[in-house]
């Protein structure tokens, strides 16, 4: 009967049909992060040369995916998955740790970890924006994610008496917009500073947000 050729699901070299699916998909994806996000760029590579830099056949890649637009969803939320991990990593260590500190050991780890690669910020920044209505929600939903991550550490700073209690969502969000549009200037070479530098100005402006000019908190004067 005529049909889609389906995977073997035994043992071959040692290992499982799973095992060698996942090798396949990952090699897929470092071939789309390096094409994406070092170049040509998404718009300009094809199926068959993103088959080929992964050293694999084209009907392996339609075995995987869709689509190229399927392995840029793809590397966008696992380049902010990374760097979510490495901010949570980041507070847990930080966790007891005054406001001011926190803050710093947050963006820190962040930033460290998002321009690490140039070729991730390149991805979330650049290569995602404009490609299609579908990953235009993806974007915006993952930076409602962080609008909400930032919203939760006002929350715990509030309860902690280190912040002045309000609705934080407007500024949080502008805040975020703040954040990746600095990040990315400074990748790009448009901005004449050390990352420390940039991870000190993120820090100021924070709380700055958290801490606005008369609040008399408790924590607020001897910080």
């Amino acid at each position: 009967m005529a049909g889609r050729l389906r995977q073997s699901t035994g043992r071959y070299g040692g290992r499982t049909a799973e095992e060698r699916q996942a090798e396949r998909r990952r090699r897929f994806l470092d071939a789309g992060l390096q094409l994406f996000g070092a170049g040509p760029g998404y718009r300009s590579t094809t199926v068959a040369a993103l088959s080929e830099a992964a050293g694999l056949s084209t009907r392996q890649f339609y075995e995987e995916f869709r689509s190229l637009e399927d392995v840029l969803a793809a590397l966008h939320l696992q380049v902010n998955d990374w760097a979510e991990e490495a901010a949570l990593a980041a507070l847990t260590e930080a966790g007891d740790l005054p406001l001011a500190e926190r803050a710093t050991a947050l963006f820190h780890a962040y930033a460290a970890n998002v321009t690490s690669d140039p070729r991730r910020i390149r991805i979330t920044f650049v290569e995602i924006i404009g490609v299609s209505a579908r990953l235009e929600d993806q974007r915006l939903s993952r930076r409602a994610r962080w609008v909400e991550f930032i919203c939760g550490e006002a929350a715990t700073a509030v309860a902690r008496g280190e912040a002045a209690p309000r609705d934080y969502r407007l500024a949080a969000t502008a805040f975020i917009g703040s954040v990746n549009g600095l990040l990315h200037d400074w990748n790009a070479g448009w901005v004449d500073a050390t990352l420390d530098e940039v991870v000190e100005e993120l820090v100021r402006q924070l709380l700055g947000i958290l801490r606005p000019t008369g609040w008399g908190g408790e924590v607020a004067t001897r910080l």
